[in-house]
Formats: structure tokens, C-alpha cells, sequence
């Protein structure tokens, strides 16, 4: 059953096989980048990512892009 998160302000559907923040990371494609998770609010800790995602969940990603 898929879920519907906030992910970054907009609906998300998040597909069965997704099941935690560090599912979802590599599913985006951010799984090696330096990133900040926020979810409900609190920012997790990378040895957190496992925390499993539920239906209505917010989360925030921000990650870092170089440049001048």
C-alpha cells in the first residue's frame, strides 16, 4: 500500500518498496550526498535513517549543492 508524505512542502507518494528515510533517500537518488532529514519537525541523525515512514509523515530534505 502506498503512503502519502509532505515531502519538501508537496504531496509525495511514496511506493511500497520505500519503507525509511534511508529507502527514500537512495529512491531520490540522494543516498551519497551530504544531507539535513528533517521528519515531523526534528531533525534525524544519520543513524537514525532507519526510522520507518508513515502515512502523512513531513519531511524536509536539504542538501548541498557546490558552486561560485
Amino acid at each position: 500500500m502506498e503512503k502519502m508524505i509532505d515531502l519538501n512542502g508537496k504531496s509525495y507518494s511514496v511506493v511500497p518498496e520505500v519503507r525509511t528515510i534511508q529507502q527514500l533517500l537512495e529512491h531520490l537518488g540522494l543516498g551519497d550526498r551530504i544531507l539535513i532529514v528533517e521528519k515531523n519537525k526534528e531533525i534525524l541523525q544519520k543513524e537514525y535513517y532507519d526510522a520507518p515512514i508513515m502515512d502523512r509523515d513531513q519531511i524536509e530534505i536539504i542538501h548541498f549543492v557546490g558552486g561560485g
